[in-house]
């Protein structure tokens, strides 16, 4: 399956806030919205209404009325109070938001779809005892480009339920299995002509799907990558957010290393973590409009140019 880039710049729509876990740690959701975000199919009023009461009432038929929804990975911030939360973004297209301020059904609508898709694209369980801060996002929207399937926009039959819950991602894991995702080695590098690459390790098993189904997020200080496990490779999430300080950075290093003799680098000259994102921190912003990626299965890498 084929991909191709988004370009996006969300703009803000309303900000709910939710529980995830045990310990009910608070999750922010941004309902927010881009033009580039493919819109849903055209359909008559019965059929969105229908999808929307079949949806609340969890049937198995669920007709063909789907929203795709581009949504981020999680990222850190605080609530008033000073404690740790989580942050995600779910982008719709832009057209929705008139019909959300218009229809309160069809807001819920739009936040328990989003909600629906985070499960399936993270290991989080959400409460849908939904609070609504009195704030149209947390934190900054930040201008990105992500990779989701060519074929986005295209009504593939299976239904509201499960096409309208995402367009970039995995696909959702069963109740109660729960993959630990682990963080990939990487390095970097720049070019004489001053274009930064970043070189991920992933293993040469990684299947097409995975291939297919994984996300890549770059704004202009942060890149996120999410790569769905499979029977034969773990879940990788590699977040390097050159917004933190460092010594946010030095707190949060893992102690594995970046790989060692790809792309010229000599054994020895590896660089440790927090080193490798430091000095990447010195370096200018990303290019989020020329960023491209390129998978080199055989060689074991993912090369992103930024």
């Amino acid at each position: 399956m084929a991909t191709v880039p988004l370009d996006l710049a969300p703009t803000p729509g309303f900000c709910v806030k939710s529980a995830a876990g045990p310990g009910s740690q608070k999750v922010f959701v941004n309902i927010c919205y881009d033009k580039n975000v493919p819109p849903p199919p055209p359909a008559d009023e019965a059929t969105i209404k229908r999808a929307m009461n079949i949806h609340q009432d969890d049937d198995d038929d669920d007709g063909n009325y789907y929203l795709p929804v581009v949504v981020s990975q999680p990222r850190q911030d605080r609530d008033k109070a000073g404690n740790l939360a989580l942050v995600i973004d779910c982008v719709y297209n832009s057209t929705l938001r008139s019909r959300t301020l218009r229809e309160p059904d069809f807001k819920i609508f739009l936040v328990e779809l989003a909600l629906q898709r985070i499960e399936a694209q993270t290991s989080l369980v959400l409460s849908r005892q939904i609070g609504t801060p009195n704030i149209v996002a947390k934190g900054k929207l930040e201008p990105r480009r992500v990779w989701v399937p060519a074929s986005v926009g295209k009504t593939d039959g299976s239904g509201a339920k499960n096409a309208s819950i995402g367009i970039a991602g995995t696909q959702p894991l069963p109740r109660g299995v729960v993959k630990t995702p682990q963080r990939p080695m990487w390095t970097w590098k720049k070019e004489a002509e001053g274009q930064i690459l970043i070189m991920v390790v992933v293993p040469q098993e990684t299947p097409h799907e995975a291939i297919c189904s994984s996300t890549l997020d770059v704004e202009p200080r942060r890149l996120i990558l999410h790569i769905p496990g499979s029977a034969k490779t773990p879940t990788l999430d590699l977040d390097v957010d050159l917004n933190k300080s460092d010594a946010e950075i030095v707190a949060s290093a893992p102690e594995n290393t970046a790989a060692i003799g790809i792309y010229g680098m000599s054994e020895g000259g590896d660089l440790k973590e927090p080193d490798n994102t430091l000095l990447l921190k010195r370096q200018r912003k990303f290019e989020v409009d020329m960023a491209s990626a390129e998978w080199k299965v055989a060689e074991g890498l993912l090369v992103i140019s930024v």
